[in-house]
């Protein structure tokens, strides 16, 4: 019998993975992506603490496509936004198990362009 696992499942492990070698910290919180197949979203956690610091999706912004790149070129730089209002600069970037191209890099490249540093 063959054993199937879907390409979600693949991508959790991947996320397992990156997970054990990063951690967001108070002065250096994790920029975390899940991207869905009709929107993007982002959050800026404290893993010490357990909290969610700042969050931003293609959702919550209204956008008419909030599954292509310019959405998430958009989301990046709303998300750079809310981070630098609450001091927050300097962050570790979490993929969240996906390829990093395409949805992913534009948003973590206008993240940025709009004053994050990672």
């Amino acid at each position: 019998m063959i054993n199937k696992v879907s390409r979600n499942e693949t991508r959790l492990r991947r996320h397992a993975r990156v997970r054990n070698k990063i951690s967001g910290t108070p002065e250096c919180p994790r920029l975390n992506v899940f991207r869905s197949n009709a929107h993007i979203h982002v959050q800026i956690i404290d893993d010490v603490n357990g909290v969610t610091l700042a969050s931003a999706s293609s959702v919550d912004m209204k956008l008419e496509n909030g599954g292509n790149i310019e959405a998430a070129r958009l989301v990046g730089t709303e998300i750079a936004k809310r981070a630098l209002e609450k001091n927050i600069k300097n962050v570790v970037f979490d993929r969240g198990g996906y390829v990093y191209t395409g949805r992913v890099q534009a948003l973590a490249e206008a993240a940025r362009e709009a004053g994050l540093e990672f």
